[in-house]
């Protein structure tokens, strides 16, 4: 065990003199790889911002019912009573038209327009749950409920909040895409970088299988300089996230401010930012692993 600690050591060591005898390499190369991986981990960090404004709106389909002005209390009771006992509908909530005035009183900024009102305008509504959330079986109960003759208007509630589920999704799947192929670029740059070492140590390694040095021991400290590289990019990319969302952060605030909104854009969480140089590093072994092998086997042929 203290052996193998001790090659790892070793191994790890002459990682960072080759990196620390090439820096200017070393320091593009993670400047790239950060530029690239710093596409997708914006696209995640916005995404997750923008799920803390709209994670309060609820998906469930709902449907708004609103009852004409004209219609008596005994009216929408009757109705309610009906609906409870239709299959199509999970629950029924009656929404009196003096507690939806309550409600707009309570609204910033609208306060004083509802104190100017001579009398109460809003109609008695109901706030209904599908028991399917299926397009055509809102449709179809939506229709059946505006043929109602007390009922004004029927409005599908969470129509925008399926829709902005859906573009989030639609989002996501691109990140994930953009993420996978530049997650081959990374791999074919930390190839090349590989190669370029081998190729200049070539004889070093000839000498070292001669005398009995095993392909694991070869490979060990391309690996660990390969998985730095790719830990450098992702600690490069995690800088150009933080400060592009710093400046971003300057017009969001004053947008924000403007609808009376403390909302900011967000950078990696803790765990996403370890995440993303775990991710990075890997990419970067894997890099390492695949030219490594490929250089050794044309060295010693099998």
């Amino acid at each position: 065990m203290k052996t193998w600690l001790r090659q790892h050591r070793q191994a790890l060591a002459a990682a960072l003199r080759r990196i620390a005898g090439n820096k200017p390499a070393a320091a593009l190369n993670a400047l790239v790889i950060g530029i690239a991986l710093a596409l997708p981990a914006g696209g995640y960090a916005l995404l997750d911002s923008l799920r803390a404004v709209t994670g309060g709106s609820a998906i469930e389909p709902r449907l708004s019912v609103f009852l004409r002005i004209e219609a008596t209390r005994a009216d929408a009771e009757a109705l309610v009573a009906k609906l409870k006992d239709d299959a199509r509908v999970r629950d029924v909530r009656f929404v009196p038209r003096e507690q939806a005035l309550n409600e707009l009183r309570a609204v910033e900024g609208l306060a004083e327009v509802a104190a100017a009102l001579n009398s109460n305008p809003l109609p008695d509504a109901l706030v209904l749950r599908p028991k399917s959330g299926e397009p055509a079986d809102l449709e179809t109960l939506a229709a059946a409920l505006r043929a109602l003759p007390a009922v004004d208007v029927v409005q599908a509630d969470a129509v925008w909040a399926r829709r902005l589920s859906a573009l989030a999704a639609t989002a996501r799947l691109a990140i994930a895409l953009l993420a996978t192929l530049l997650a081959f670029g990374l791999v074919a740059i930390t190839f090349n970088t590989i190669r370029l070492q081998i190729l200049t140590q070539r004889a070093e390694i000839e000498l070292a299988k001669l005398i009995g040095a095993t392909d694991a021991f070869i490979r060990r400290p391309f690996l660990y300089l390969g998985a730095l590289q790719g830990v450098a990019g992702g600690v490069v990319a995690l800088a150009v996230l933080w400060g592009s969302f710093s400046a971003l952060n300057v017009g969001v605030a004053e947008l924000a401010a403007s609808y009376e909104s403390a909302f900011r854009l967000a950078a990696l969480a803790p765990g996403d930012a370890l995440a993303l140089a775990v991710y990075s590093g890997g990419l970067g072994w894997l890099g390492a692993y695949l030219s490594v092998s490929k250089y050794l086997l044309e060295i010693e042929p099998v």
